[in-house]
């Protein structure tokens, strides 16, 4: 297995894997708005996973959905790599990896660019204090994802976490979001045809599901 230094070298060859840091901020991504044009060279719906990890979840939604472009996002590139080299090796073509801070996501992309966000087992923030931080926090978070979706554009949630779930219902509640579908429980309520719910699971997910722990799912727009 290559050491970080060596994944870190390799991401830089990769043909499916971008990054932007702090000091490219003042001009964003020389990618954003051309994502369809210059990586995928299709019109198909982009998808965006944030804090993606090793990518499994991104690349199984990829192998189960040739009609959309992904893109795994997650500032860890020796996480990141994984993935990459996954789909390189496997010639999915449908899939990119981004290395970025989360928060600087409105400067990946440009206005209506993204079709959909998935967010995977987050880091729940649990402390009060760092609540800024939580992936749905609606000020920090949720107004930069608005920036970069389409109208009608979907947010996806899958978490163990009964206090990180319980806090994105509030939020979709006290801000008169649109939620289409939710569940405290989706091993045991998983909507009709959305079975790629269940199937594809992250290392995490499968840690979780072997304690015993029920996974919480929402699915909502923004607009």
């Amino acid at each position: 297995m290559p050491s970080k230094l060596e994944k870190f070298a390799d991401l830089n060859t990769f043909s499916n894997s971008f990054d932007l840091f702090f000091d490219q901020l003042p001009q964003g991504l020389l990618l954003k708005g051309k994502w369809h044009e210059e990586v995928f060279k299709n019109e198909n719906p982009i998808v965006v996973e944030l804090g993606c990890g090793r990518g499994e979840y991104t690349i199984g939604l990829a192998e189960n959905n040739a009609a959309k472009n992904f893109i795994g996002v997650d500032i860890k590139g020796n996480r990141i790599w994984t993935g990459a080299k996954h789909a390189l090796d496997h010639n999915l073509n449908n899939v990119a990896f981004l290395r970025t801070r989360i928060d600087f996501i409105e400067y990946c992309f440009s206005p209506n660019e993204v079709s959909e966000i998935w967010i995977t087992f987050p880091d729940p923030q649990p402390q009060k204090t760092r609540e800024r931080k939580r992936l749905t926090n609606p000020d920090f978070f949720l107004n930069r994802y608005r920036t970069i979706l389409k109208p009608g554009g979907l947010v996806h949630l899958k978490t163990d976490n009964t206090g990180f779930y319980e806090y994105t219902m509030e939020v979709i509640k006290e801000k008169n979001l649109h939620l289409i579908f939710a569940t405290d429980d989706l091993y045991n309520n998983c909507p009709e045809g959305r079975e790629e719910l269940t199937r594809i699971k992250t290392y995490y997910e499968k840690l979780f599901t072997d304690k015993g722990e029920r996974i919480k799912y929402c699915c909502f727009k923004l607009d």
